[in-house]
């Protein structure tokens, strides 16, 4: 017969176990050994009804009062085992401040979007509104609503990206990358009434052959003003205000300019000049050109002539507004173009348009 003695024995070598687990597995071994289901302290409690009832009485107080001061002890270790763990866990994952920090590196917009941006604020300013059309659109759009039928000559200026359709082609519903932003001013007449003062930056697409000044994939900014009484005059002041505010003082173009024609070496004169062109959706037409920013003017590898073309420009031929359902008896426009890498190239000196493209962080962090 189990006496109470044993009892206080069996207690004290528990708590003794208890104390030294070192871990929450460790101390629930324990806790299985005298508390559960088979343990020793329940076995005790479980012969309770062979004895008599003053040693019932006896022992019973006993294993109980050592049951829950042994259930105690195993709830106050644990606890304790708790925060050791976790403060263990925390002591791994700490940082060490003694290292050094790591810089946080941020990214900027690339020198296309910049310039993109001063172009746009520019002509907000002038009161225009920005507009958006899809890369990818149909041969209408993109030619034959600009007076660019499938038999003009001026096509095989553009060589074209085309998803072909079986049957005639070139037909309204080819699908095309477009060519120049151009098919957005068609799109914009076509859904509002005049006045129509917009400009449509985004990417156009022709199968050039990659050199200093050409890229088969590259940016432009068109414009467009549509209006009552809108002149020739009104377009050259419009370009002559826009490359004011564009080719500031502080331009890479005047500054080169100006110290070839201190040197001697290129006349002095205007930065800019109008020439006459040919465009099939706009009469009459004009190109805009810069002086070139590597030789002042004198000519070289990247221009060749010592002038940068930066733009078209001209008044919207009579059919392109009947085309979109104005009355070239009421209202009258122009509209322009410029690519955006030959601006950048003239603002920040950039020799090859091919540099933007390349993705090298060296070239790109400059700007």
């Amino acid at each position: 017969m189990v006496t109470r003695a044993d009892i206080e024995n069996m207690y004290e070598k528990a708590k003794t176990a208890v104390v030294k687990a070192t871990n929450l597995q460790q101390l629930d071994q324990v806790r299985v050994e005298y508390l559960g289901k088979k343990g020793k302290i329940t076995s005790v409690l479980k012969t309770l009804g062979q004895l008599t009832p003053e040693e019932r009485k006896e022992i019973g107080q006993a294993a109980n009062k050592i049951r829950q001061n042994l259930e105690s002890d195993i709830t106050d270790r644990q606890e304790e085992l708790s925060r050791e763990e976790v403060a263990k866990r925390l002591a791994a994952e700490s940082v060490d401040i003694s290292l050094p920090g790591r810089e946080r590196v941020y990214g900027h917009r690339h020198l296309i979007s910049q310039v993109i941006k001063e172009i746009t604020d520019i002509f907000i300013g002038l009161g225009y509104k920005v507009a958006e059309g899809p890369e990818v659109e149909l041969d209408y759009y993109n030619f034959k609503a600009l007076n660019t039928p499938a038999d003009h000559p001026a096509r095989s200026l553009q060589d074209t990206f085309y998803i072909r359709k079986a049957g005639v082609h070139p037909a309204d519903d080819d699908i095309v990358l477009r060519t120049h932003t151009s098919p957005v001013q068609i799109r914009v007449m076509k859904s509002q009434e005049p006045p129509v003062y917009i400009i449509a930056p985004g990417r156009a697409f022709r199968r050039d052959v990659p050199d200093p000044t050409h890229s088969p994939m590259f940016h432009q900014v068109e414009g467009l003003a549509v209006d009552k009484g809108i002149t020739f005059g009104d377009l050259k002041g419009t370009l002559e205000e826009f490359s004011r505010q564009m080719f500031g003082r502080k331009s890479q173009v005047r500054v080169v300019a100006r110290e070839a024609f201190e040197a001697g070496i290129a006349e002095d004169g205007p930065q800019i000049r109008l020439r006459p062109h040919f465009f099939p959706f706009t009469e009459p037409s004009a190109e805009v050109d810069v002086r070139c920013f590597a030789c002042g003017g004198v000519g070289c590898r990247i221009c060749g002539s010592g002038w940068l073309e930066i733009l078209g420009a001209g008044m919207v031929d009579p059919n392109v507004l009947i085309e979109v359902g104005y009355n070239p008896e009421e209202v009258s426009g122009f509209a322009f173009g410029m690519g955006v890498e030959r601006i950048a190239m003239l603002l920040y000196g950039v020799p090859d348009i091919r540099m933007f493209f390349e993705n090298d962080t060296r070239f790109a962090e400059q700007f």
